[in-house]
């Protein structure tokens, strides 16, 4: 029995729709990456509202009332002294020292 052979052209389709297909194939990954890179910022963001949240209502509790925003600057400035005059902030939450802060 006689081998059937496909022509040129028709092999070429064939290449260009493999390769179709792996572009589209490579496509849907590319999105799947993306939505689950959306995923884990979504997750950090979260995480990180939380953190501060307990945080302020740390600081609230031990003030015996609510921050208001014009307390923030105090609260920052009082937190660098701390850390300027000892690192005692630092210490208290057995952390290293940055001693590059930013101005807030």
């Amino acid at each position: 029995m006689a081998k059937s052979t496909k022509s040129y052209e028709e092999r070429m389709l064939e290449m260009e729709k493999k390769e179709q297909e792996s572009l589209e194939k490579a496509k849907r990954y590319a999105v799947q990456k993306k939505e689950l890179l959306k995923r884990k910022k979504a997750e950090e963001s979260k995480k990180r509202t939380h953190r501060l949240c307990q945080v302020g209502g740390a600081v609230e509790s031990v003030l015996g009332a609510p921050i208001e925003e014009e307390d923030i600057p105090k609260l920052i400035g009082f937190l660098k002294k701390q850390e300027a005059n000892g690192n005692f902030f630092s210490k208290a939450m057995q952390k290293e020292t940055n001693t590059d802060m930013e101005e807030v």
